[in-house]
């Protein structure tokens, strides 16, 4: 293990990300940071930094413990990173799975069940509406 890796490969070694080209692409849009500044894949990173990935809708914070560039399995990512994200962003975590809509903004996409449910209720109650009743002329 050295004491200094690429950051594409240290995140994909560490499992924090299934392919290199996905954590490249991760550092490439700025989901990235180390030391609160967007990093290039090609950045190096060295043991001790602290390493911090948006993932909507939280960003965690893993520390750098020792450097790989291959591909470890789960049971000794602990040796290579520790989890430091804070108390603060997993709360928002779970105030986004109580809300219920993660990534889908309100009318985009197909309906919800509960959506759908409300559309035919509303349909309904519009198909026993009497036009009759009213003289629109006057």
């Amino acid at each position: 293990m050295n004491s200094q890796a690429r950051i594409d490969k240290w995140l994909w070694a560490v499992r924090i990300y299934k392919t290199r080209s996905i954590a490249a692409e991760a550092c490439k849009k700025g989901h990235i940071l180390v030391r609160g500044k967007a990093v290039k894949p090609s950045f190096t990173v060295k043991e001790g930094d602290v390493v911090d990935v948006k993932k909507s809708p939280i960003t965690y914070s893993f520390k750098v413990l020792k450097c790989a560039e291959n591909r470890v399995g789960a049971k000794l990512v602990p040796e290579l990173m520790e989890n430091v994200t804070t108390a603060e962003q997993y709360e928002l975590l779970e105030m986004s799975r109580i809300s219920g809509f993660i990534d889908r903004a309100r009318g985009t996409g197909r309906p919800t069940k509960k959506e759908r449910r409300e559309m035919d209720s509303f349909i309904e109650d519009a198909s026993d509406f009497d036009f009759e009743e009213f003289d629109f002329d006057e």
